[in-house]
Protein backbone atom coordinates (compact mmCIF):
# COMPACT_ATOMS: atom_id res chain seq x y z
CA UNK A 1 0.00 0.00 0.00
CA UNK A 2 1.05 3.69 -1.11
CA UNK A 3 0.74 6.23 1.21
CA UNK A 4 0.58 9.70 0.29
CA UNK A 5 0.66 12.67 2.27
CA UNK A 6 0.13 16.73 1.81
CA UNK A 7 0.41 19.21 4.21
CA UNK A 8 -1.68 22.44 3.90
CA UNK A 9 -1.01 25.79 5.39
CA UNK A 10 -3.56 28.59 5.56
CA UNK A 11 -2.13 31.93 4.32
CA UNK A 12 -5.15 34.46 4.26
CA UNK A 13 -8.54 34.58 2.87
CA UNK A 14 -8.78 31.39 0.47
CA UNK A 15 -5.12 30.68 -0.22
CA UNK A 16 -3.21 27.59 1.20
CA UNK A 17 0.00 26.40 0.67
CA UNK A 18 0.79 23.22 0.60
CA UNK A 19 4.05 20.88 1.12
CA UNK A 20 3.34 16.98 -0.20
CA UNK A 21 5.23 13.84 1.50
CA UNK A 22 7.52 13.67 -1.39
CA UNK A 23 8.59 17.34 -0.87
CA UNK A 24 6.71 19.27 -4.23
CA UNK A 25 4.58 22.33 -3.62
CA UNK A 26 1.46 23.70 -4.78
CA UNK A 27 -0.90 26.75 -3.75
CA UNK A 28 -4.55 26.87 -3.56
CA UNK A 29 -6.50 29.90 -4.25
CA UNK A 30 -8.63 32.33 -6.40
CA UNK A 31 -5.77 33.99 -7.84
CA UNK A 32 -4.59 33.57 -10.76
CA UNK A 33 -1.73 36.23 -11.02
CA UNK A 34 -0.41 34.20 -8.19
CA UNK A 35 -0.60 30.60 -10.00
CA UNK A 36 -2.80 29.58 -7.42
CA UNK A 37 -5.23 25.80 -8.66
CA UNK A 38 -8.68 26.01 -7.85
CA UNK A 39 -9.12 22.52 -6.15
CA UNK A 40 -12.04 20.98 -8.99
CA UNK A 41 -9.79 22.32 -11.66
CA UNK A 42 -6.53 20.83 -10.19
CA UNK A 43 -8.89 17.38 -10.29
CA UNK A 44 -9.62 17.61 -13.81
CA UNK A 45 -6.38 18.55 -14.35
CA UNK A 46 -4.74 15.60 -12.33
CA UNK A 47 -7.28 13.41 -14.19
CA UNK A 48 -5.51 14.74 -17.78
CA UNK A 49 -2.10 13.92 -17.08
CA UNK A 50 -2.80 10.61 -15.16
CA UNK A 51 -4.51 8.83 -18.63
CA UNK A 52 -1.88 11.18 -20.32
CA UNK A 53 0.69 9.47 -18.67
CA UNK A 54 -0.50 6.03 -18.92
CA UNK A 55 -1.51 6.54 -22.62
CA UNK A 56 2.22 7.75 -24.38
CA UNK A 57 3.82 4.95 -22.16
CA UNK A 58 1.66 2.65 -23.89
CA UNK A 59 2.17 3.86 -27.05
CA UNK A 60 6.09 3.57 -26.37
CA UNK A 61 5.56 -0.21 -25.80
CA UNK A 62 3.19 -0.44 -28.71
CA UNK A 63 5.92 1.27 -30.82
CA UNK A 64 4.20 4.09 -32.06
CA UNK A 65 5.82 6.96 -32.58
CA UNK A 66 4.59 10.53 -31.54
CA UNK A 67 5.63 13.91 -32.25
CA UNK A 68 2.38 15.55 -30.72
CA UNK A 69 0.47 14.83 -27.94
CA UNK A 70 -2.07 16.66 -26.17
CA UNK A 71 -5.23 15.67 -23.57
CA UNK A 72 -8.04 18.17 -23.89
CA UNK A 73 -10.32 18.50 -20.71
CA UNK A 74 -13.65 19.85 -20.73
CA UNK A 75 -15.45 19.68 -17.32
CA UNK A 76 -18.96 20.14 -16.02
CA UNK A 77 -19.72 21.00 -12.62
CA UNK A 78 -23.17 21.04 -11.30
CA UNK A 79 -24.20 24.44 -9.39
CA UNK A 80 -25.91 22.73 -6.28
CA UNK A 81 -23.88 22.04 -3.26
CA UNK A 82 -21.53 19.68 -3.06
CA UNK A 83 -20.70 20.95 -6.95
CA UNK A 84 -19.53 18.06 -7.66
CA UNK A 85 -18.15 16.79 -11.80
CA UNK A 86 -21.02 15.12 -13.41
CA UNK A 87 -19.03 15.00 -17.04
CA UNK A 88 -15.74 14.97 -17.79
CA UNK A 89 -14.65 14.71 -21.91
CA UNK A 90 -11.20 13.90 -22.79
CA UNK A 91 -9.72 14.02 -26.11
CA UNK A 92 -6.36 12.58 -26.97
CA UNK A 93 -4.62 14.45 -30.01
CA UNK A 94 -2.16 12.69 -31.68
CA UNK A 95 0.15 13.26 -34.33
CA UNK A 96 3.15 11.57 -35.70
CA UNK A 97 5.31 9.38 -38.28
CA UNK A 98 3.90 6.02 -36.62
CA UNK A 99 0.60 6.06 -35.63
CA UNK A 100 -2.35 3.55 -35.29
CA UNK A 101 -5.47 3.73 -34.43
CA UNK A 102 -6.06 0.36 -32.86
CA UNK A 103 -2.42 1.37 -30.67
CA UNK A 104 -4.42 4.46 -29.71
CA UNK A 105 -7.80 3.29 -28.88
CA UNK A 106 -6.16 0.22 -27.20
CA UNK A 107 -3.77 2.52 -24.98
CA UNK A 108 -6.54 5.01 -24.08
CA UNK A 109 -8.93 1.79 -22.75
CA UNK A 110 -5.89 0.50 -20.77
CA UNK A 111 -5.81 3.89 -19.21
CA UNK A 112 -9.64 4.59 -18.38
CA UNK A 113 -10.39 0.82 -17.07
CA UNK A 114 -7.02 -0.25 -15.67
CA UNK A 115 -4.40 1.92 -14.72
CA UNK A 116 -5.49 5.81 -14.33
CA UNK A 117 -6.55 5.90 -10.42
CA UNK A 118 -8.11 9.18 -10.61
CA UNK A 119 -10.30 7.88 -13.61
CA UNK A 120 -11.66 5.12 -11.36
CA UNK A 121 -12.00 7.15 -8.42
CA UNK A 122 -13.91 9.55 -10.36
CA UNK A 123 -15.85 6.83 -12.41
CA UNK A 124 -17.13 5.32 -9.06
CA UNK A 125 -19.18 8.91 -7.75
CA UNK A 126 -20.97 11.06 -9.78
CA UNK A 127 -19.16 11.66 -12.60
CA UNK A 128 -18.96 10.00 -16.30
CA UNK A 129 -15.66 10.47 -18.66
CA UNK A 130 -16.10 10.22 -22.26
CA UNK A 131 -12.79 9.02 -23.79
CA UNK A 132 -12.35 10.07 -27.00
CA UNK A 133 -9.20 10.78 -29.52
CA UNK A 134 -7.85 12.40 -32.66
CA UNK A 135 -4.99 11.46 -34.41
CA UNK A 136 -3.26 12.16 -37.17
CA UNK A 137 -0.54 9.74 -38.77
CA UNK A 138 2.09 11.60 -41.00
CA UNK A 139 3.80 8.43 -42.13
CA UNK A 140 4.36 7.37 -45.61
CA UNK A 141 0.41 6.85 -45.74
CA UNK A 142 -0.82 10.14 -44.40
CA UNK A 143 -4.42 8.76 -42.28
CA UNK A 144 -6.76 10.74 -40.08
CA UNK A 145 -9.24 9.12 -37.28
CA UNK A 146 -11.25 9.97 -34.26
CA UNK A 147 -13.60 8.71 -32.00
CA UNK A 148 -15.06 7.80 -28.90
CA UNK A 149 -12.94 4.78 -27.35
CA UNK A 150 -15.07 4.43 -23.43
CA UNK A 151 -17.45 5.74 -21.17
CA UNK A 152 -16.69 5.10 -17.56
CA UNK A 153 -19.08 6.43 -14.46
CA UNK A 154 -21.31 7.31 -13.48
CA UNK A 155 -21.30 5.53 -9.93
CA UNK A 156 -19.41 2.62 -11.07
CA UNK A 157 -15.82 1.88 -11.17
CA UNK A 158 -14.66 1.27 -14.81
CA UNK A 159 -14.97 -2.67 -15.84
CA UNK A 160 -11.00 -3.90 -14.60
CA UNK A 161 -10.01 -5.67 -17.07
CA UNK A 162 -8.12 -9.23 -16.02
CA UNK A 163 -4.23 -8.59 -15.01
Amino acid sequence: MKIRTVTLRHEGDQRFSGTTGTDRSIAFGESIPANEYSPVESVVASLAACTAMDVILILGKKRQVIDRYEVEARAEQRMEYPQVLTRVDLTHVLEGPVVLEEAVRRAIELSATKYCPINAMLSSGATEIHHRFRMKSTGPEPTHAEGEVVVTGPFRPPNILPG
